[in-house]
């Protein structure tokens, strides 16, 4: 089975940046999509950025302007760049993948926290 991975999250200043990986490891498989997702206490996961085999990318509204997403295909790594860090950007951040033959699949979460 396909795990992922992630790293990067901390304790930021408002205005700060933090860049986050997720590493996909396992047996044979193709990676279609990979995404961020994040989760505030109390909230639902929403979409952060995404982004295809071919490198077509999706942003939240919230986040356009602040965050870029890209991969590494040869090493199965997906980074979400964050800039200008607003407390409002507090939550577990979650990489999610489509992947072949296995699915979706989500990672354990890292921890992300923007003091004011």
């Amino acid at each position: 089975q396909v795990q992922l991975v992630e790293s990067g999250g901390g304790l930021v200043q408002a205005g700060g940046s933090l860049r986050l990986s997720c590493v996909a490891s396992g047996t044979s498989f193709s990676i279609i999509r990979m995404g961020w997702y994040r989760q505030a206490p109390g909230k639902q996961r929403e979409l952060v950025a995404s982004i295809t085999s071919g490198g077509t990318t999706t942003y939240a509204d919230s986040v356009k302007g602040r965050f870029t997403i890209s991969r590494d295909n040869a090493k199965n790594t997906v980074y979400l760049q964050m800039n200008s860090l607003k407390p409002e950007d507090t939550a577990v951040y979650y990489c999610n993948a489509d992947i072949r033959p296995y699915g979706s699949i989500w990672g354990q979460g890292t921890q992300v926290t923007v003091s004011s």
